[in-house]
């Protein structure tokens, strides 16, 4: 059987988190939330729920994906496949074994999943995020000719694979540096459509102007770096 972890970066999720980690599949060795700062019951109530919890006060999404990943380069054993996931709810943890299932059964390395426009309910996704997650796409695709149709939090990937990426990006743009890399380093991927829900809570980046300008700067700027390596 396949070693399976979860990370999920967490900001003030106190109302969501519990119910994030009680819906993932049992298939999953362990689950890794990452307090990325929080001045709620967001720790509390993952330690609760069963997840190992970790704190880092650099905030930033990037900050937390990358302080998960350095919790599991110290464990003995490794993973075969880590999971990224969101702690507010938005997505349908169940859905897990679909975004692991290509790796499993088709050796792929990478999969995204994709929010498709017919399984998203209404206004959970900001208009700016669709424009933002359109415009990277598009230009991913007349760079790199890739097939990316989202740039979806909740993805899998084989651990070797991660530690290969060598991700860098502390903020707004560790998605996307996630699959540029990727095309760079010509990774099978594949995209698994899913289900997106209103979030609980508020966005604490897509819910801002600040928020939205800045991942948007930070997404583009990663474009561009590797558009003309």
């Amino acid at each position: 059987m396949a070693v399976i972890k979860v990370i999920i970066p967490a900001f003030n999720e106190a109302d969501s988190i519990a119910l994030v980690i009680q819906e993932i599949p049992k298939i999953v060795d362990e689950v890794i939330v990452v307090s990325n700062g929080s001045t709620d019951a967001t720790e509390a109530n993952a330690e609760k729920a069963g997840a190992t919890v970790l704190t880092e006060t650099n905030k930033g999404y990037g900050y937390a994906c990358l302080k998960g990943m350095d919790y599991i380069d110290r464990q003995q054993t490794k993973p075969d496949i880590v999971v990224f996931l969101d702690g507010d709810y938005s997505d349908y943890p169940e859905e897990l074994t679909k975004i692991v299932r290509p790796i499993l059964q088709e050796n792929i390395d990478f999969v995204i999943g994709a929010r498709a426009k017919h399984l998203r309910e209404n206004g959970s996704m900001t208009t700016p995020q669709i424009f933002g997650n359109w415009l990277a796409t598009t230009l991913m695709r007349f760079f790199f000719n890739a097939k990316f149709t989202d740039l979806g939090p909740f993805r899998a990937i084989k651990y070797e694979k991660l530690l290969a990426l060598n991700m860098q990006d502390k903020t707004y743009g560790w998605t996307v540096e996630m699959q540029l890399k990727a095309l760079k380093q010509k990774l099978q991927y594949s995209e698994v459509q899913i289900h997106y829900r209103n979030r609980i809570g508020v966005s604490k980046v897509s819910g801002t102007v600040k928020g939205a300008i800045f991942a948007g700067i930070k997404i583009l700027g990663w474009i561009f770096k590797y558009s003309i390596k």
